[in-house]
């Protein structure tokens, strides 16, 4: 038998892992730069070269290659709800879940302004929801009428109010336009149904919008592209998570994956209070969450997070490697040369430090937004405590992946970055979890194989993630071995 091969077309790197599924092994990885604006082709061959030389192999069979892409801007959405506490926050944990990034979100009844905008942010799908079953019906039918006269092209995924849905789908297809019906998002006030939908909008990706986004050359090569890239991290996230069959997974846990132009977060979890005291409050979360945070990148909105932390946090988080170079470092000079060179990579110990830190500001920044919070009230009656969002704080695992812990050499100030902070008690962050880096880059790509060979992509994993104990630990540059 020859290898399975997994690829992620990004917008920067064509990534290849090749795993030999027969002898249970991780047979080697390589990437080249992407070439998604001409023929993307070009850069998957490059990679596929590079992996023979990795290999050392100048030929070998393949039996299958899969791929993710989030190349050509990823998988743009719109989602529109009725209350933004409610049937919008469900869209958009629906949306996000899918491995998407939101575009832009919308509340109660589209204006036509709200619709011009909506074609000017040109997304590739838009997600309508709105109302529980039984509940409001006439804001998700407003909405499918108001999206009716737009210009826009896409594929319309209805997922509310089951008695008002097939009208809205109705409306739709009288306009010509492509629409989908899916269960509701928010069935109930307090019930969460968030994965019919989720496997809709990889379906719509599948079928639709890689050919839309002109991907459908890779076809020539690949078998599927399956899915969009961040949902892969999800599902290799939930397998390492919950095991499959006798192979026993970790348990709940982060995946915290730092990019150029956004810091992702993965818990998988159900967050529930750790303690008999506090009370649940706002929209249930779901078991599997995705944030992201566009304005946390370390390259392209390198910038934004100096301006939200601020210098001082910054070389704060650096001075935990080394407190005398990090006073002296030009601090808003490198920031503003990262900004403006993306594909910048570290070239002495001043760069390495200034990615350190920004990287650790993103990473806490990032678990600030994503995990819940508990605050204490105080009625007549005596106190209590309301806990908004999940609880992580008995999350044993954090795990990293993405560029800076392949390629960086001091990974564990960045993975603290994400666990309790005691200036910080309100904030609901794993108190005494065992850090990992996804040193191999292949968290996406096992995602790939979570459904065709989960007891193999698990054991993968859990035999080449690295733990990090300590500040001496040094992550590898295990890609540029390879490649």
């Amino acid at each position: 038998m020859g290898l399975t091969l997994a690829v992620d077309f990004g917008s920067t790197y064509t990534k290849v892992v090749a795993f030999d599924l027969p002898r249970e092994e991780l047979a080697g990885a390589s990437y080249a730069k992407s070439t998604v604006d001409t023929d993307l082709t070009i850069g998957l061959n490059s990679a596929l070269e590079r992996l023979r030389t990795a290999i050392g192999r100048e030929r070998f069979d393949i039996d299958k290659i899969l791929a993710t892409s989030s190349a050509a801007g990823g998988l743009c959405i719109v989602a529109t709800g009725l209350v933004k506490t409610l049937t919008t926050k469900a869209a958009e944990e629906a949306a996000l879940g899918a491995g998407a990034k939101l575009v832009g979100t919308y509340s109660y009844g589209l204006s036509a302004d709200d619709v011009k905008e909506i074609e000017k942010k040109a997304p590739d799908l838009v997600l309508l929801t709105g109302g529980t079953d039984g509940g409001n019906k006439e804001i998700l039918i407003h909405n499918a009428a108001a999206l009716a006269k737009s210009q826009l092209n896409v594929p319309m995924l209805i997922a509310g109010n089951r008695m008002a849905a097939k009208a809205a789908y109705s409306v739709l297809t009288a306009a010509d336009k492509y629409a989908v019906l899916e269960e509701n998002v928010l069935p109930e006030l307090h019930k969460l149904n968030v994965e019919p939908t989720r496997e809709r909008i990889r379906d719509i990706f599948m079928h639709r919008i890689t050919h839309a986004k002109g991907l459908d050359k890779a076809k020539e090569i690949v078998d599927h592209i399956i899915m969009p890239t961040p949902m892969a991290v999800l599902r290799a996230a939930s397998l390492l998570a919950d095991g499959i069959g006798e192979e026993e997974g970790l348990g709940a846990l982060i995946v915290v994956d730092v990019g150029g132009a956004t810091t992702d977060i993965h818990s998988v979890a159900h967050g529930y209070p750790s303690q008999a005291d506090v009370i649940l409050k706002g929209l249930p979360e779901p078991y599997q969450k995705r944030t992201v945070e566009g304005d946390l990148g370390i390259r392209y909105n390198a910038q934004s997070i100096l301006k939200i932390a601020g210098r001082e946090q910054i070389v704060k988080n650096m001075a935990l490697l080394n407190d005398i170079l990090s006073e002296n470092i030009s601090l808003e000079a490198k920031i503003e040369y990262l900004s403006n060179h993306i594909e910048a990579v570290p070239q002495n110990e001043e760069d390495s430090l200034v990615d350190i830190g920004l990287a650790s500001t993103a990473v806490d920044l990032a678990m600030q937004r994503h995990a819940g919070t508990i605050e204490e009230v105080h009625f007549s009656m005596g106190k209590a405590h309301l806990q908004h969002g999940k609880d992580l704080t008995n999350v044993k695992v954090i795990i990293g992946t993405g560029g800076i812990f392949a390629y960086g050499r001091k990974p564990h100030p960045i993975l603290k970055a994400a666990a309790y902070r005691r200036n910080n008690p309100e904030s609901l962050r794993p108190i005494s979890p065992q850090f990992f880096i996804d040193k191999r880059y292949m968290l996406y790509a096992v995602g790939l194989l979570a459904d065709s060979s989960p007891a193999f992509a698990l054991k993968i994993m859990k035999r080449y993630l690295q733990e990090v104990k300590n500040m001496n630990d040094i992550g590898g540059g295990y890609l540029e071995k390879l490649a």
